[in-house]
């Protein structure tokens, strides 16, 4: 550790010590309190040159490189400071959308306004397009210099709350799946744009469904050439791997300490079991943060191979659900009616909520199958899964 990220760290664990929110998680209770809490939160973090650290030199904070990145997210999982859930979708699949793939007068134009507060939400996923992408059939047909698009997204992350959409659409049905899909920017507050917020198990509603009805979105809108969507959406999704990851699994660990306030409090600690199984979660907890501290090198040192982002997700995802499985077991019956905090962390000590929110996680992101599959044919070279399997 260099002397220059040491003293960032020094200054970055000073300011939070006296800026980070203290009762993040009470407020995340109500809907309205958290998208304040979140706003406010976002724009402290801007101001302070610590909100968008992974952009280009130039904007507030930006330039930085991995090793500063890394210790930012640490130090923040440190503090435990609230994760920017509402802003995330804007400053990292947003923003990587519009710098790598948008044309400069879409940059000009809404680049500046997500430092403004604007959000953004993704419009990908449909009832019958999940882990394959490819078979969206939201439907976009040209008319002169607007697009007429009908359709349904679902999972769509904070949708209630967005004031764009990162929108992916079919216009055409010719040839291979991938190549009939276009890319848009669309305004939410466009006429035929409806959200339903989806009330999930635990008590949050983190998704949304977005339903289109005749919706007119100008051909200035357009990310890209007509069928060029796949190619645009493949940049927004590697946006946020690494980084997102090392930031979740430290903040797994520093959360331990829940466990342990839970083992006391249900008179366990003299519990050899108990005891047991907590130290086989803490390695393993330890173990994310190594992989996870590894596959950030690797991608400093420019040595980064496809499926190491994987190893990391399916590690993580596998410890969170470790973790709230024995949070449930420790704190029996008491834990299981107490009422789920909306929009809590996945690390809350509120443990049934925790648990079903665990599960969620070998989903999100890219199941735990796919993953796999990705480590076992790009990773591996092994044979590709079948396309039909038959049962003999």
């Amino acid at each position: 550790m260099s002397e220059e990220l040491e003293q960032l760290r020094s200054q970055l664990r000073e300011w939070l010590d006296q800026n980070a929110p203290k009762d993040w998680r009470e407020s995340a209770s109500s809907h309205a309190l958290f998208a304040e809490q979140q706003r406010a939160w976002f724009r402290k973090l801007v101001d302070a040159g610590y909100g968008i650290p992974h952009w280009p030199a130039g904007w507030p904070g930006g330039g930085r490189s991995l090793a500063e990145q890394k210790v930012i997210y640490e130090e923040l999982a440190r503090a435990d400071a609230p994760r920017l859930l509402l802003t995330f979708v804007s400053t990292y699949h947003a923003f990587a959308t519009l710098h790598e793939c948008a044309n400069d007068d879409q940059r000009d134009r809404l680049l500046p306004g997500i430092l403004e507060g604007e959000i953004w939400c993704q419009g990908f996923s449909e009832p019958n397009a999940g882990s394959d992408l490819a078979a969206v059939r939201t439907k976009a047909t040209r008319k002169g210099d607007v697009y007429i698009v009908e359709g349904q997204k679902v999972w769509s992350t904070m949708a209630q709350y967005a004031d764009r959409c990162l929108l992916l659409t079919r216009t055409s049905d010719d040839g291979p799946k991938q190549a009939g899909l276009t890319y848009f920017l669309l305004d939410m507050k466009t006429p035929g744009v409806s959200v339903r917020p989806i009330h999930q198990i635990q008590g949050d509603e983190e998704f949304a469904e977005i339903f289109l009805d005749n919706v007119e979105i100008p051909v200035s809108e357009r990310v890209g050439e007509e069928g060029q969507g796949w190619a645009v959406a493949q940049a927004t999704l590697a946006s946020e791997r690494g980084l997102t990851l090392m930031e979740l699994a430290y903040r797994m660990r520093g959360n331990l300490f829940r466990l342990a306030d839970t083992i006391e409090k249900r008179g366990r600690s003299e519990d050899c079991g108990i005891q047991r199984d907590l130290g086989r979660l803490a390695t393993q907890v330890d173990a994310v943060c190594a992989l996870a501290d590894r596959f950030l090198q690797k991608r400093m040192d420019d040595e980064e191979r496809i499926g190491d982002a994987s190893i990391v997700k399916n590690a993580y995802s596998r410890a969170l659900r470790a973790w709230a499985d024995l949070g449930v077991r420790v704190d029996g019956y008491s834990g299981q009616y107490r009422q789920a905090i909306t929009f809590g962390d996945l690390n809350t000590g509120n443990w049934m909520a925790d648990f079903m929110n665990s599960y969620a996680w070998t989903i999100a992101g890219g199941s735990e199958e796919v993953q796999r599959n990705i480590i076992a044919e790009r990773m591996l070279e092994m044979p590709r899964e079948p396309k039909n399997w038959t049962l003999s």
